[in-house]
């Protein structure tokens, strides 16, 4: 593979929503992109579409062994190490603090929490290696996918938006540790979005109609991409800390 690609992107949960959006508009924005997602079938699928700028890892993002797949993938397939890892894959639970579902509540901690960590942990450590030498002339960005429900308590998902708090704090805490040596750390917080977020959290076709009825037109994947691209083109010297996206008629949270 030639290295003819601007940067070479690694994005998790790659097979829907953000992530999907993600990689779609990456690809067509000339960068290179391994794609990860539990879905082996519709990372397939994307591989046909979008042709040699995608490249699909199957697998559960909180496997150490999927992440080394996908950095390994990026130097093989496109000839040069990643620059950019966008750690948007996770999942919702809806129900406040008294009756959210706990038997769930292990497996949430598990994807939106310590595989977040396991991911930042592997990028950084990747990243700064190269950016000894490589800043100011060269970028390397590390994007975490939060939500406004990291930042202001949700009256339907207190429980999710715990992990969400969690994954904030290590976004802060690694820019502060990884910033000074040429690697940026942002951290993209979107409101209500339309994906199957909804139900794979639990929330009820009552409630998510209330959403669109009370905030609509809500937020798509691209809106939230065309944020994330935003942060990662800018020169190597700026660094955007943090772009909270909301639809407009999103009051709260």
């Amino acid at each position: 593979m030639t290295n003819t690609y601007a940067r070479i992107a690694v994005v998790t949960g790659a097979t829907s929503g953000i992530g999907e959006a993600t990689a779609r508009t990456f690809c067509a924005a000339g960068f290179g992109v391994v794609g990860n997602g539990r879905n082996a079938t519709k990372l397939a699928a994307l591989e046909k579409e979008l042709g040699v700028a995608f490249r699909g890892v199957a697998g559960d993002a909180a496997d150490h062994a999927v992440l080394e797949q996908l950095f390994a993938a990026a130097t093989a397939h496109f000839g040069r190490p990643a620059d950019i890892v966008i750690a948007n894959a996770g999942r919702g639970l809806g129900g406040s603090v008294k009756n959210a579902d706990l038997a769930q509540f292990e497996a949430v901690l598990k994807i939106n929490v310590t595989g977040a960590l396991a991911l930042l942990q592997k990028a950084a450590q990747h990243m700064v290696a190269a950016q000894h030498h490589g800043f100011p002339k060269t970028a390397a960005d590390i994007v975490i996918v939060g939500s406004v429900v990291g930042r202001h308590i949700s009256p339907f998902s207190a429980v999710y938006g715990a992990t969400k708090f969690a994954v904030h704090a290590l976004a802060e805490g690694l820019r502060r540790e990884v910033g000074p040596q040429g690697v940026r750390v942002s951290l993209v917080e979107p409101g209500i979005v339309v994906s199957g977020f909804q139900a794979a959290a639990g929330y009820s076709d009552e409630m998510t109609q209330h959403f669109h009825d009370k905030f609509g037109p809500l937020l798509t994947g691209d809106d939230v991409a065309t944020a994330i691209h935003f942060i990662v083109t800018q020169p190597p010297h700026v660094h955007i800390s943090n772009i909270m996206i909301r639809p407009t008629r999103q009051d709260y949270p």
